[in-house]
């Protein structure tokens, strides 16, 4: 049977017969202005000024262009979703930023005035980490003993340090485990699902799953839970690899588990405007995936992998950046997709 998403299967094969792996250049540090491409400056559809500007072309005049953001730039809250978005944020590809945006749209959108909570589904426990969740130790409540049954939603509830609307469901090192626990366990599929039936008792706007890099119980668990998939895909060489097995799964799971389940959204992650590779991947996403695919590309910053280092999002560590003002506008993005015609309230 072919795959329901055929042609990205031939996608990355195709970028790889065409040799245009050797079109990426070596890394530089963010303060270095880049060049833009001719594709970026005649794409209107791609919002990657921040990324290509030349305006300001030393490292004093970006740090000051950042300042004067951070100081004229007023967060004017967001409307409330019509009803709670619950997004799976998956990709068994590891490294194309799936935490990273999960927890940075999430500490955007809580910055803006929605209250959003992160389920750390990943045993490594990142996305924890970055919303300064540090206590984790094995057999605190986490998103493991929330699977399993031993605790409630509410029992493994934190609050981040960094925000007061910005909740985590953290993991700790009991959920490696998970995957073969789950196997001998009634309805393993709806673990996750079951567990978040208590989110009625919350007001949650936003509720973002952070899945491992895997195809596992823990992703399936996730893509059960949620009717809404976010697929997060890095502007580098492979980029679609794998992602027709993702979506084969993505196909079985609603038409078997979930028929909720749908892909919403796409963001384009990592993007270096300096390459040709970059916005070669970038069209051939958008080719695929139409409209879902997010305006706003988030650029490849030495900030926004500096701060988890710190317990922080981007959005903490430093609001000014060009990685803070991506993110800022992608949940902007996100949300405004899902306005209500009007505001009557929630259901």
């Amino acid at each position: 049977m072919s795959a329901p998403w055929g042609p990205v299967a031939a996608g990355p094969s195709a970028l790889v017969r065409s040799g245009q792996a050797s079109t990426i250049e070596p890394f530089q540090r963010e303060m270095t202005p880049p060049t833009p491409t001719p594709e970026a400056a005649h794409n209107p559809t791609m919002n990657v000024s921040r990324e290509t500007s030349t305006e300001f072309d030393t490292p004093i005049g970006a740090a000051a262009e950042r300042a004067m953001r951070v100081l004229h730039t007023t967060h004017e809250p967001l409307q409330r979703p019509g009803r709670r978005r619950v997004l799976t944020i998956a990709n068994q590809k590891g490294g194309v930023g799936k935490t990273t945006t999960a927890v940075n749209i999430a500490a955007a959108l809580a910055v803006q005035g929605l209250k959003t909570l992160v389920i750390d589904l990943d045993p490594q426990g990142n996305a924890s980490t970055a919303l300064g969740i540090t206590d984790r130790q094995s057999g605190t409540p986490s998103s493991y003993e929330m699977l399993i049954g031993e605790v409630s939603l509410h029992t493994a509830l934190r609050r981040s340090p960094h925000s007061e609307r910005l909740f985590c469901i953290p993991a700790t090192i009991d959920l490696a485990g998970a995957e073969i626990e789950l196997v001998s366990m009634v309805a393993r599929e709806n673990r996750l699902r079951t567990a978040l039936a208590a989110l009625d008792n919350f007001d949650f706007d936003y509720v973002f799953v952070d899945c491992p890099p895997s195809l596992g119980l823990l992703t399936i668990n996730a893509l059960v839970a949620a009717p809404e998939v976010m697929i997060p895909i890095q502007c580098e060489y492979y980029a679609l690899e794998g992602v027709s097995q993702l979506m084969r799964n993505i196909e079985m799971v609603k038409a078997h588990l979930n028929r909720q389940l749908e892909v919403t959204t796409v963001i384009l992650t990592m993007y270096d405007g300096r390459t040709k590779l970059a916005d070669q991947v970038a069209d051939e996403v958008r080719q695929y995936f139409g409209s879902k695919v997010l305006r706003t590309v988030i650029p490849r910053s030495v900030k926004v992998s500096e701060a988890p280092g710190y317990s922080m999002t981007i959005i903490d560590y430093d609001p000014g950046s060009r990685g803070a003002m991506s993110y800022l506008d992608a949940s902007r993005e996100l949300a405004e997709r899902d306005r209500p015609p009007s505001a009557k309230g929630r259901p």
